[in-house]
Order: structure tokens, then sequence, then C-alpha cells
């Protein structure tokens, strides 16, 4: 069984701290969702493209 998304915390990497807005795709199950390192992530879609382009809409909004 796969856990609920929002039992899925996002993990930003250790390496390195957040500066400004870095957004990458993150797979949960058969869902992928835009994240960034500012905390924000957005809702979780079955097509990566619709997740990138809510990465790309996060970052000019």
């Amino acid at each position: 069984m796969i856990p609920p998304l929002s039992s899925v915390p996002f993990q930003r990497p250790q390496s390195q701290p957040p500066t400004g807005h870095t957004t990458s795709t993150a797979e949960r199950g058969s869902f992928c969702l835009a994240v960034c390192t500012c905390g924000w992530q957005g809702p979780a879609r079955r097509s990566r493209d619709l997740a990138r382009k809510d990465a790309a809409r996060h970052l000019t909004g």
C-alpha cells in the first residue's frame, strides 16, 4: 500500500541551503509533483509534463 502524499515529507538536499527558488519534480508512487527549495509543492499529477509546467509557473509567478 502506498502512503498518502501528505505523509511523505519533501526532503531538501542537505548539501546546500535553500537560496532562491530551484524547482524539480518528485515521484510519489504513480504520481509526480513539482517541488521547490522554498518549500512549495504543486499538486500531484499523473503527467510529468504538467508537473514541469507547475514548476515553471511557480518560478514566474
